[in-house]
């Protein structure tokens, strides 16, 4: 089985799908040999490098009347996140651009080590939704990145670069021609798509068809 999945490091909902998505995967005993490859969206491209912008403020879209929705909606996200047992501080997350931190997923894919991958893109999660930092500034994604494994020397030459940049834009222009407009967006074997952060229980269930698919062909 093959799984790629669109997703991005400021996306709530990526954060609990892939979760679930991978959870399930190791509850159907499949994960350690199933491949399973991160594809960089971006939802806001557009994202400054550093904010003063309060994520209240960046999820009411500068609309003053959607203060109490935006309020309730950003407390049942981290309810959600916290239910799964994931990590969130939604108050403390700062809204900025999360190109650098693809491109560093990118380099972290290239060492072809998918339990260093899979470490770089949690600790990054963490960094955008329960440390309060920026996953913008190069000083945060560095400390980030060693933690997790990669080599502090290579990792500020590939910030230091424009290096998988274009790795990133091929990602987010693979889902727009497969008329993917929102993440996460989940694809097996190049057949089953599954978007949103779905219920535990629906991964598990799309992942026993397929695994039943594989086993009579």
């Amino acid at each position: 089985m093959e799984i790629k999945y669109w997703s991005d490091i400021a996306c709530p909902f990526c954060y609990v799908g892939s979760n679930r998505m991978k959870k399930a995967m190791k509850e159907l005993g499949i994960f350690d040999n199933t491949k399973l490859t991160f594809k960089a969206y971006q939802l806001d491209p557009n994202a400054p490098q550093t904010t003063t912008e309060s994520y209240l403020k960046h999820f009411m879209h500068g609309n003053p009347a959607m203060e109490s929705q935006a309020k309730a909606q950003m407390e049942h996200i981290e309810s959600i996140a916290h239910e799964d047992g994931l990590p969130m501080d939604i108050q403390k997350v700062i809204p900025t651009n999360t190109m650098d931190a693809h491109r560093l997923i990118k380099f972290a894919a290239s060492k072809d080590d998918p339990a260093l991958t899979q470490r770089v893109i949690d600790r990054f999660y963490q960094v955008y939704f329960s440390d309060g930092k920026s996953i913008a500034d190069h000083d945060v994604l560095i400390s980030a990145a060693t933690e997790a494994g990669l080599d502090r020397a290579e990792v500020e030459e590939v910030l230091n670069s424009d290096q998988y940049h274009q790795d990133v834009v091929n990602d987010e222009a693979e889902a727009h021609q497969s008329g993917i407009q929102g993440v996460p967006f989940f694809v097996i074997n190049n057949k089953y798509g599954i978007s949103g952060a779905q219920p535990y229980e629906l991964f598990i269930k799309a992942l026993k068809q397929v695994m039943k698919e594989e086993q009579q062909a």
